[in-house]
């Protein structure tokens, strides 16, 4: 007990109290995780939080059509969600496009409407900016709704590998707004606008065209890679049945590429659960070495090929080859994040190789859940405290496999009032968080 009353102080000097206000991911972002393990982010675009537990700017910029005039939006707080309310308030009686969506990175590489190529002229149109409504944690924002037409680009960037250099990409997407055209990427591209040799980019790829190349099992959407001159989702364009399609609301996208001839492929909901790796091992032939440019794009091909449709909410670009560790904390602080979830939510993200977990009340089912993500298999105890350190439930005392696990307290018959709850990892307090209960 007295492991636990140190924890349970520590807790509540460190973590904010939850009282329908907290801003999703404010305790860390993704961009501090990368960071922590080596691999900095070199952008970080999102219109819907910070991907920085500090970062207090802005996270897009929106066009009134109505007077040509610009407003940017801001986050509710420091590593918070967008501040939304800003934005209706600019754009009402008219309507507004996302004009620049902003780099939280210290790299300044914003994405603005992609310029006309020599293949798809014109100039790429702006996103409208309130055609994708979501709740984050809670909070109604905005994400990016790209149509056919629509897609951003920056040319001239900062610290984006190029050449053979290593790179890992993600983005959250939704596996509901999709087609069988070209190309709903994000991330590394040529800087001319046009077609280049194969392997001069390496992009998340979210559809079901199959005209480029690899696809997965069923009828998709799938996560692929566009390296150039080909959709990939292994070493060839032939079928890998390891891609599932995901049709889920929300889903993590992520590639990849490391220096020397090595790539893998990554995809999971960005609800709950952790990461499958759906390819790693060596590059397609003619793809080693890579020749990148280090150009950043979004909605659309290397060569702004610009017939896809899809949705975009985050997405980061890193220096260097993450490790899977690395990934697996990113995926669990993207789950925490809370996209879809009414409520607000407790959210701690430790250092990589300590588990990371959120815990939720759900007043309509008067339930506690507790998602946690484990590295390795261990032996795991959770259990549930109130403010005098009196055990209240005992969750869970069992091992575990790796991965992604909840544990659920029916809270039904407890009183009203602040929780804590403690996670022990093979007989260690490695995380604890706080929740209200409330009818």
């Amino acid at each position: 007990m007295a492991s636990f009353a140190k924890a349970f102080q520590m807790v509540a000097i460190s973590i904010p109290l939850v009282m329908g206000t907290r801003e999703a991911g404010a305790a860390t972002g993704p961009c501090d995780i990368y960071q922590a393990g080596g691999t900095p982010c070199v952008t970080a675009h999102s219109t819907v939080r910070a991907l920085y537990g500090a970062y207090a700017g802005s996270l897009y910029q929106v066009r009134r059509a109505s007077d040509n005039t610009t407003k940017d939006i801001g986050v509710l707080s420091p590593g918070g969600a967008a501040d939304a309310a800003v934005q209706d308030q600019f754009c009402a009686n008219t309507t507004c496009t996302i004009s620049i969506i902003y780099d939280q990175s210290p790299k300044g590489n914003h994405l603005t409407s992609a310029p006309a190529s020599i293949r798809w002229p014109p100039a790429d149109k702006e996103a409208v900016a309130t055609a994708l409504k979501l709740v984050l944690n809670g909070h109604e924002v905005y994400g990016v709704y790209i149509d056919t037409q629509m897609g951003y680009r920056n040319d001239k960037t900062s610290g984006v590998a190029t050449g053979d250099q290593p790179e890992a990409i993600y983005m959250v997407t939704s596996g509901k707004h999709f087609n069988n055209a070209c190309c709903f990427d994000y991330g590394n591209a040529e800087t001319n606008n046009a077609a280049g040799a194969d392997g001069t980019m390496e992009a998340v790829y979210f559809g079901n065209w199959t005209s480029q190349g690899g696809k997965g099992s069923g009828k998709g959407p799938w996560v692929m890679a566009d390296l150039e001159n080909g959709l990939y989702v292994r070493e060839s364009k032939a079928e890998n049945a390891a891609d599932t399609s995901y049709t889920n609301d929300y889903v993590t996208g992520m590639v990849k590429g490391n220096s020397g001839n090595s790539w893998a492929l990554k995809g999971g909901n960005a609800q709950a659960g952790g990461l499958l790796t759906i390819y790693s091992g060596v590059r397609p032939t003619g793809y080693n070495p890579m020749k990148k440019e280090g150009a950043v794009l979004l909605g659309i091909g290397g060569d702004n090929s610009h017939s896809d449709v899809g949705s975009f909410f985050e997405g980061c670009m890193t220096s260097g080859f993450p490790s899977d560790a690395t990934d697996a904390a990113v995926q669990a602080n993207i789950v925490a994040a809370g996209y879809g979830r009414t409520t607000t939510t407790e959210i701690s993200s430790k250092g990589i190789g300590d588990p990371v977990a959120s815990v939720r009340y759900d007043p309509a089912t008067t339930e506690v859940a507790f998602e946690y993500t484990l590295e390795s298999a261990q032996s795991v105890r959770v259990r549930v405290f109130d403010l005098r350190g009196r055990e209240v439930a005992q969750l869970l005392d069992s091992p575990l496999s790796a991965g992604a696990h909840e544990a659920v307290w029916d809270a039904k018959s407890a009183r009203p009032g602040l929780y804590a709850v403690a996670m022990e990892v093979e007989g260690r307090v490695a995380w604890s968080g706080k929740v209200i209960v409330g009818r």
